[in-house]
């Protein structure tokens, strides 16, 4: 009866702890009116074909965020290469100049300033740091996005070799479940008449 008795404990923990990853999995908790009663009442997933196009895998939210992730770092590794390229600032400025201000808007007093920067990054140190660093970044990323596909791939062939025994499975569960319920039942008769 003891044994019963912790076969219920443990089910009942299994039960609660799916039912956490459902409401995770849902983002709200999800109402007790979707969940099946009983084990007869879970139908089991959808066929899907061994043969089916991997290109479905593209679409998975987390395959989706590693590309974007992956190419988010390439642009990064485009504006760092675009830091190597010499800027040239042109300044000029037009007015009137003098040393006291009463000939300030006499004629001569115009003036006119040109004036010219060239900055040559392809000598700063801190620009190749810059760019191996974003390479850095985007191998990184690249590594995501590849262990991102693989788990994609691992979580499929897991779900076709499921799939083949989740019916079996089922019916098994809900043997267990009788038996272990009809074992209860008796042993309430035992006890109770004597």
């Amino acid at each position: 009866m003891d044994g019963a008795r912790v076969d219920i404990a443990r089910y009942t923990r299994l039960v609660a702890q799916d039912e956490n990853a459902l409401n995770l999995l849902v983002g709200s908790p999800v109402s007790s009116a979707l969940l099946p009663e009983a084990l007869s009442n879970v139908t089991p997933p959808k066929e899907f074909s061994p043969g089916m196009s991997s290109e479905v895998l593209l679409s998975r939210p987390d395959i989706l965020s590693a590309e974007h992730l992956l190419k988010a770092s390439n642009a990064n590794i485009g504006a760092a290469r675009a830091a190597f390229f010499p800027r040239i600032n042109l300044t000029t400025a037009i007015g009137t100049a003098s040393a006291d201000l009463s000939g300030l808007f006499k004629s001569g007093s115009d003036t006119w300033i040109f004036s010219g920067q060239v900055v040559m990054p392809i000598f700063d140190a801190r620009t190749w740091s810059a760019l191996d660093a974003t390479k850095v970044q985007r191998d990184i990323a690249l590594t995501q996005y590849e262990k991102a596909i693989q788990a994609a791939f691992k979580e499929v062939a897991d779900a076709l070799a499921v799939q083949g025994t989740a019916e079996e499975q089922v019916a098994a569960q809900q043997s267990l479940v009788d038996a272990i319920a009809e074992t209860y039942r008796l042993s309430n008769l035992r006890y109770i008449k004597e």
